[in-house]
């Protein structure tokens, strides 16, 4: 597994998984337990077991009758190596990959999108040509004064999900992670185009304005959506 994660380290695939700060912390503690399995392996079969005392003969050991105790321990050594096996043969095989449209969409509504930035977002005080998908949706979530950002630019990148609310309605969406795919959250905002135009998990990138309608709610007028391939980073922060 230390093999494992310090490949995807190299190539730049490990923040499929964590965020890019945390990459030197699992590299690092990757090579320590590396280190530590190869020094494990100079150790003697059965020195671990030597407290600096006599055990007895190893015929007496040998003659000895088995105990629930050692039972128990084997059938321990037994699970532990099935699953530990198991674990580092999916890591090897299975090809590293983004989590899914359908966790995204299965995501949505979990929580109010409150992501970085949002205290600036709220005092309108923030840059805007810096904002991903993330800081718009915390926009869209607790702006109160929304015609202050009635006619800003953008050019986002996401993948197109349906409306969990509003039948016929697409969404501009983006998983955003704090530290790991664990605690992924989505992050969607509502996009004017025609919901038959892309299919479901397509990633486009919208260039456009924010809108503001006649009930204060925001929204994004796209002036082009270009159909592109999942970004190598498909995440933000």
């Amino acid at each position: 597994m230390s093999i494992v994660t310090l490949g995807l380290g190299f190539t730049g695939r490990l923040t499929l998984y964590i965020s890019p700060e945390s990459v030197w912390f699992a590299c690092a503690a990757a090579v320590v337990t590396l280190l530590g399995a190869i020094w494990s392996c100079t150790l003697p079969l059965g020195e671990e077991a030597d407290h600096g005392h006599d055990h007895g003969t190893a015929h007496d050991d040998a003659d000895a009758a088995p105990t629930p105790r050692r039972a128990l321990a084997a059938a321990g050594a037994v699970t532990g190596g099935i699953l530990a096996t198991g674990v580092v043969a999916a890591a090897l095989v299975l090809p590293p990959a983004s989590l899914s449209v359908e966790l995204a969409m299965s995501r949505v509504g979990e929580q109010t999108a409150l992501f970085a930035g949002s205290d600036d977002v709220t005092l309108g005080i923030a840059d805007t040509s810096t904002f991903g998908v993330g800081d718009w949706a915390s926009v869209f979530a607790t702006a109160t004064n929304t015609a202050a950002y009635d006619g800003a630019s953008v050019t986002l990148q996401g993948f197109v999900t349906p409306d969990a609310v509003k039948d016929g309605e697409v969404n501009l969406t983006r998983m955003v992670i704090t530290h790991c795919v664990i605690d992924a959250q989505p992050a969607t905002l509502p996009v004017d185009v025609d919901a038959s135009a892309y299919d479901t998990g397509q990633w486009v990138e919208v260039t456009g304005t924010v809108k503001t309608d006649a009930d204060g709610k925001l929204s994004i007028v796209p002036t082009e959506v270009v159909a592109i391939d999942e970004p190598g980073d498909p995440y933000e922060y």
